[in-house]
């Protein structure tokens, strides 16, 4: 897959917390090549702007013009276009000469986070053309607002109505943000004519580091659509990985404490503050698959699963499936416990085989799965193909980094859905299982175990066990994703 070509055409920030200096660290944080074209220069800083200068629109235009001459771009987004000239300029441009329809996400800079209005009027009437260009929109509920004409919603359902009618208005798709919602939740979701296409659920993330957060999702949405060609799967992807910047943010000292300091771009990148060294392997690759990991959070099965509202056939299902997988899986790691090079390691990995046996496949016996259907589903099949490849392959290494995401990922979802079950739960064996303290310490000792290896490996070998180790990821999602009766080809797509 080569790496797309994403450009930004938007203002600067000197603070490097928004307009273009955060647009490129999201490119690159998403696996994406950027490039700027920059529309106005800001005094600005996390406490808010204090004054903006802009160039002539015919310089924008020959901005465009100069790169779009020599350099292939896959993907587009724009923000801060403060004129009606330079909007005007940015269409013409896109009527032009964009190539090959690549994708336009529209950020409305309009409202920064400190609630400056960065716009003049006729710049927002003139939105009306870009919006009609765009394949998506990216407002804050101010900005929805101002592009509709109405009240800023305070509601969600208000947020969605509106976004829908910007979407018939425009044909276009809007993401909607719930992040200036009162409250502890701060819904997204990607919403067209007709409503809501996806919805991402989740609780507010306390920090006041949210300076640039809509230049840095619009960037990022499209990079990762430029990637994956879907909107809805770009939009998982970018939102789980904002997140992730959210969280990390307050890790940065930059700005005082009465602004908002900015996101934290690189939080996949520095996992020990810096390029990752070969002793903090592991903890680089898990953090590199932290899109990855939050579509498995979003995905209707955990979400169902931590409710409670998962219907009885599709967990049923799922149990089913599993202990297919299980059985398979034992196999591996009994392998993995013949090729381990010391006695701690083969008594650690045939331990957890007869676990997989007895304690795990009992408790899927007592759900339905004494009734397995004869044949796995396609993704089960995938999964197992994957793991029985790697462990024919004979190499100790990149077969326990295969078996790693079984423990890791499982660990990961069910300590936190352990966490927030109520009394009376449907499924709260299968959650007390993966969200107790001896699995939590086996998967402790495979991450342990496989660290030294890779700690242990030669610079061919080392590749090899990642790549091993992401596909199990992968095939992860496709696990926890599948429905019964809805085959999905090619189980490892994420």
């Amino acid at each position: 897959m080569r790496v797309p070509n994403v450009l930004a055409v938007a203002g600067s920030d000197p603070s490097g917390g928004a307009g273009v200096q955060a647009d490129l660290k999201s490119i690159m944080a998403c696996g994406g090549y950027g490039m700027a074209a920059v529309t106005a220069l800001t005094a600005q800083s996390t406490r808010g702007v204090a004054g903006v200068h802009l160039p002539p629109a015919a310089f924008v235009r020959e901005q465009l013009d100069t790169l779009d001459a020599d350099v292939r771009i896959d993907a587009v987004k724009t923000g801060m276009l403060a004129t009606a000239d330079v909007i005007r300029a940015v269409c013409d441009w896109l009527d032009e000469r964009r190539p090959e329809r690549a994708p336009l996400v529209v950020d409305p800079v309009m409202v920064a986070s400190s609630g400056d209005r960065l716009v003049d009027p006729d710049a927002e009437r003139a939105f009306a053309g870009l919006l009609d260009r765009a394949d998506v929109v990216t407002p804050n509920l101010p900005e929805l607002a101002v592009l509709l004409g109405e009240q800023t919603a305070t509601a969600w359902d208000v947020a969605l109505a509106q976004a829908a009618r910007l979407a018939a208005r425009h044909d276009v798709l809007v993401l909607a943000k719930g992040g200036h919602l009162p409250g502890p939740d701060s819904p997204d979701a990607l919403v067209d004519a007709g409503g809501v296409r996806a919805e991402f659920p989740g609780p507010r993330i306390a920090t006041r580091s949210t300076h640039g957060t809509g230049c840095s999702l619009s960037s990022a949405l499209a990079t990762l659509f430029a990637r994956e060609g879907d909107w809805v799967c770009a939009a998982a992807l970018a939102r789980g990985w904002l997140r992730g910047a959210l969280e990390a943010a307050d890790r940065l000292e930059v700005g005082g404490t009465d602004g908002h300091g900015p996101l934290h771009h690189a939080h996949a990148l520095w996992p020990r503050g810096g390029v990752p060294s070969r002793a903090a392997q592991l903890e680089a690759w898990w953090a590199d698959l932290a899109p990855l990991r939050a579509r498995i959070d979003d995905a209707w099965f955990v979400r169902q699963l931590a409710d409670g509202t998962l219907a009885e056939e599709d967990f049923v299902h799922y149990v089913r499936q599993d202990a297919i997988y299980l059985r398979g899986y034992a196999r591996v790691l009994s392998r993995a416990a013949q090729l381990a090079p010391t006695i701690e390691e083969q008594a650690f990995w045939a331990e957890s085989s007869r676990s997989c046996l007895e304690t795990e496949l009992a408790l899927h016996r007592s759900r339905g799965a004494a009734a397995a259907p004869p044949e796995a589903s396609p993704e089960t099949a995938a999964y197992l193909a994957h793991l029985a490849a790697t462990a024919g392959a004979g190499d100790y290494g990149v077969l326990i980094a295969a078996a790693l995401p079984c423990f890791w990922v499982y660990q990961d979802v069910g300590e936190r859905l352990a966490a927030q079950h109520r009394p009376g739960h449907p499924y709260a064996d299968w959650l007390a299982m993966y969200g107790s303290p001896a699995f939590a310490e086996s998967t402790r000792r495979a991450i342990a175990w496989t660290q030294a290896a890779a700690r242990a490996a030669d610079d061919e070998r080392l590749p090899r066990m990642r790549a091993a180790f992401e596909a199990s990821c992968r095939h992860e999602l496709a696990f926890f994703t599948q429905r019964a009766g809805v085959p999905r080809a090619g189980g490892a797509q994420g």
